[in-house]
């Protein structure tokens, strides 16, 4: 690259940066910066209108009549469920699939806490001695299956119980993600409809997955976005999300990153401790955390609008594909929470999925994040 190359580069990112900003300011001005909330299922119609728009919505009290909401009680699953084995999540802070900062990346390091920040000693170290860049990871939460109900004791007394042992120990949370209401929770799925009935109609098809997510307060799932649409039900406690459409992809600070998994080690953070995947490909991953900022700290957070939206017991929530969203929750009065959602595939064919590659293909290259090949 000569020097007469620079200027010309430097332009073009900028102005590839002036056009992106103006992308989001279209879309804020041409979109509301609210959900809508509805009181009655929508017809097939309607709901397709929606995920023509890739809009959300939300229905109060929507599957307040399931049975599930109604049974699911602690008693009604640890008596239906039993010692039935269940895929565990484990994290130290509650933070399954989420970035942390690592000290070390050798093939197993130190973590530091990405929610609290490292003290200025106001010293360097010798110049002899290079310093260690911390390295954010992608980790993923430590696997174990353990019976159902005691998985739920440990959960609930974590959350009720201030002398209980585990008070501030390691978190549990049913998670798997991979259509476990089918299959590993398939003594429940009675209790909930096969199907969205406007869903199906309306994309003319079943859902690829139906998964149960329980857990307590201390749970929290990092900012990302599935290629699936998402119809949520919220059936214990309260979940709270905050959404970004796809268009504000320049805004979540997406890097590729290296991946890691906490795995069990004596002297680690409560006997965790993570493991660098070496061989594994890089992900790109949301760096912004709402909880430690409002909006992104980068030159395109002030242009876009993040909702926030809490969603009750028996309330339910579509959610379109590719939409980004953090998700925390609050626990019931038995100190738990409890979700069901259903995953219908997304239609790749036409410009939605091509554009918003697009989008996001440059808003890393003007940040510095190209994606590898």
């Amino acid at each position: 690259m000569t020097s007469t190359d620079e200027p010309a580069l430097s332009g073009t990112s900028s102005t590839v940066t002036d056009h992106l900003v103006t992308l989001l300011d279209t879309y804020n001005t041409l979109n509301a910066s609210t959900i809508d909330e509805l009181h009655e299922e929508p017809s097939p119609l309607e709901f397709m209108r929606n995920v023509a728009l890739n809009r959300p919505f939300v229905i109060r009290s929507g599957a307040s009549s399931w049975p599930a909401t109604q049974k699911w009680t602690a008693e009604y699953l640890t008596s239906t469920m039993g010692a039935t084995p269940v895929q565990v999540a484990t994290t130290p802070f509650g933070n399954a699939d989420a970035i942390v900062e690592m000290s070390d990346t050798s093939s197993t390091c130190d973590q530091t806490d990405a929610s609290v920040e490292k003290p200025d000693t106001g010293t360097e170290p010798p110049k002899s001695a290079p310093s260690r860049i911390p390295e954010l990871l992608f980790v993923e939460p430590h696997i174990s299956h353990l019976p159902f109900a005691s998985t739920l004791s440990y959960i609930t007394s974590q959350s009720l119980s201030p002398s209980f042992p585990a008070a501030n120990g390691p978190v549990n949370y049913l998670q798997t993600q991979n259509d476990n209401l089918r299959d590993e929770y398939a003594q429940l799925f009675a209790d909930v409809p096969s199907s969205i009935p406007f869903a199906r109609i309306a994309l003319q098809k079943d859902p690829d997955a139906v998964n149960f997510w329980l857990g307590n307060e201390r749970s929290v799932t990092a900012l990302h976005k599935d290629n699936y649409q998402n119809v949520y039900a919220q059936i214990r406690g309260k979940k709270k999300f905050v959404l970004l459409p796809p268009v504000a992809a320049p805004a979540v600070g997406e890097k590729e990153l290296r991946r890691g998994r906490y795995e069990e080690a004596e002297g680690g953070e409560f006997g965790l401790k993570v493991v660098v995947m070496e061989e594994e490909e890089r992900l790109p991953v949301p760096t912004w955390d709402p909880v430690r900022e409002e909006v992104p700290g980068n030159v395109f957070g002030e242009h876009v609008k993040p909702m926030r939206v809490t969603l009750e017991e028996g309330d339910m929530m579509y959610l379109p594909a590719m939409w980004y969203h953090h998700v925390s929750q609050d626990v019931g009065e038995e100190g738990f929470s409890c979700s069901v959602n259903y995953w219908y595939d997304m239609e790749f064919a036409g410009q939605f999925w091509s554009t918003n590659s697009l989008i996001r293909d440059l808003s890393m290259a003007v940040t510095g994040n190209v994606p590898e090949d």
